[in-house]
């Protein structure tokens, strides 16, 4: 069984947030450099889409303090479920009212959910502990 610890977890949630904005404004200067101001907006909405899904779910999953472990599940549930609604609603109207470069959004995008897979991944083992049966 893991135990996770919950102030841990929360500055881990909002770290990888804020590495997300870093990553985000990477890809944005390095599409604007190479193919131009359209390529680094459209890869700052990308990265931007995919870091406000992620805010959204933390805000959501750390917002309250943590009842019993039941309560914590249901709140991952229900905040995976939210960052796939901000994800889709943000896509849906960043392509109906802007004029993007599509590979660099997406391009963007993928860099920004890359880094937070990998920051999640590389957290795991950190993050639990082995408890004593």
């Amino acid at each position: 069984m893991l135990a996770i610890d919950l102030p841990r977890a929360r500055r881990l949630a909002f770290g990888v947030v804020l590495g997300q904005a870093a990553v985000t404004l990477v890809a944005a200067l390095a599409a604007a450099g190479l193919a131009g101001r359209a390529a680094g907006t459209s890869a700052l909405l990308g990265g931007g889409i995919a870091t406000a899904g992620s805010l959204a779910m933390a805000l959501l999953v750390f917002a309250g303090a943590a009842v019993d472990s039941q309560r914590i599940v249901a709140a991952f549930y229900v905040g995976e479920a939210l960052k796939l609604a901000v994800v889709v609603v943000l896509f849906v109207v960043v392509l109906k009212t802007v004029r993007v470069v599509p590979l660099a959004m997406l391009a963007g995008f993928a860099a920004t959910y890359l880094m937070y897979w990998i920051a999640l991944v590389g957290a795991l083992p950190a993050m639990g502990a082995r408890r004593g049966a």
